[in-house]
């Protein structure tokens, strides 16, 4: 993770075909970081997609309206979590779990 400016994030951007970065609000960054790691602190193995649907769940209506995109922001957070987060070898949907 890199602060490229007050109060911004840079992350890799999850768009497909697409390099580079994207600069996020760190509020976001923070707010997004904070429940992955709430939500598979366990080191169990879950599905993204429920993983995601449970940051959701955890959002106030303000924070969800500010936010934007969900699935955006929690795949692109993910995304910047490597080495903490980590992809599980599975059939089917994709898990994750907590590795660092």
């Amino acid at each position: 993770m890199a602060v490229v400016s007050e109060g911004r994030v840079a992350c890799r951007t999850p768009a497909e075909g697409r390099e580079g970065v994207t600069n996020i609000p760190a509020w976001k960054f923070d707010l997004i970081r904070g429940h992955i790691a709430e939500i598979l602190g366990d080191g169990k193995p879950q599905v993204y997609n429920d993983v995601r649907d449970a940051v959701g769940a955890r959002l106030t209506a303000e924070q969800a309206r500010a936010l934007g995109k969900l699935g955006w922001h929690v795949i692109t957070v993910k995304l910047e979590l490597r080495g903490k987060v980590e992809r599980v070898a599975a059939k089917g949907p994709q898990q994750i779990r907590w590795a660092g």
